[in-house]
């Protein structure tokens, strides 16, 4: 890309994160592109929308919408907002939009997800994970809630780079976006250990959303369940540490702290299970037990909630 000139951007999924962090980078003056299903017609017609407890109101409109990924420009950047647990279904979208030599940004959590992806997309295109700590839902077609936070951490998977060089350049870049649209934006030099790092905050405070109904608040009100948060917390610290990743002394208690002060917040899977979707429990559960168990460490209290959360998500559907 010639200096100076600003990347198109193309986001797959604009639900709650694509919707927030489009709408972010559109009003900061990139090119962005939204591939909707079923809100197409009411984000054509009424445009975007972010009411934010941070930003103020932030509208978008007329937006660069389409129904099919065939009909999009080819852009320089994708960023994935969909679900993981739509993974194998993406790559025909995303080859579709990507322009020579595209950077394909996975904004998901859980473990591994790149994985799922990267077998199906050709060699030449560059595959990053994003690691999203923000409060966003979607209230309603074309509309997204932001009550805090918004920061994205970016990892390089895979692609053509010859050297760590590229690798960290291309992760810069993509931190650069980001930091354009006044969103903080940190590069990672180990993308495994970053997802790890968003698991100590996504094992307990979405898996108890579910089980036990109820949003951060409560959680932390109950000491029950702040010593399980707790120690659900520490058991992804050793899973991590068993799998070759350090996770720096005192993290898991930051992210506690942060939770304790940040307003009230319904998790993802919360959303996903209330209307009756899929539950990413393969990203977020069985990758992380199944990569522990393999380097010799249990994890009983994850692995009981895995399973609690496993036969709601069957009964639910």
């Amino acid at each position: 890309m010639q200096a100076g000139v600003r990347a198109r951007i193309g986001m797959i999924g604009t639900g709650a994160i694509g919707g927030f962090y489009g709408v972010m980078l559109a009003r900061a003056g990139f090119d962005v592109h939204f591939l909707l299903r079923s809100e197409f017609a009411a984000v054509a017609e009424g445009g975007l929308r972010v009411d934010s407890a941070v930003h103020g109101t932030l509208a978008l409109s007329p937006v660069q919408a389409y129904r099919s990924a065939n009909e999009m420009p080819p852009c320089d950047w994708l960023l994935v907002g969909a679900k993981t647990t739509s993974n194998a279904d993406l790559a025909p979208a995303i080859i579709q939009a990507a322009a020579d030599g595209a950077k394909v940004l996975l904004l998901q959590n859980g473990l591994d997800v790149e994985d799922d992806v990267r077998p199906l997309l050709p060699d030449s295109l560059h595959l990053l994970g994003g690691l999203c700590l923000v409060c966003v839902h979607r209230v309603g077609p074309g509309t997204v809630a932001h009550q805090a936070l918004g920061a994205v951490n970016v990892g390089y998977h895979s692609g053509p780079c010859r050297d760590q060089a590229e690798r960290m350049a291309i992760v810069e870049e993509g931190a650069g976006l980001f930091r354009a649209a006044g969103i903080d934006s940190q590069p990672m030099p180990d993308l495994q250990q970053a997802r790890w790092q968003k698991l100590v905050w996504n094992v307990p405070y979405n898996g108890l959303s579910v089980l036990l109904g109820a949003s951060t608040t409560p959680l932390m009100a109950n000491d029950d369940s702040r010593g399980l948060i707790q120690a659900l917390m520490g058991e992804v610290v050793r899973g991590a540490q068993a799998c070759g990743h350090q996770i720096a002394p005192g993290y898991a208690d930051y992210l506690f702290t942060m939770t304790e002060k940040m307003p009230d917040y319904w998790p993802s899977m919360y959303h996903d299970y209330s209307h009756e979707r899929p539950l990413e429990l393969d990203a977020i559960y069985s990758r992380p037990l199944a990569a522990a168990k393999a380097a010799g460490c249990d994890l009983p209290k994850i692995e009981a909630l895995y399973q609690a959360l496993a036969f709601l998500d069957r009964r639910n559907r």
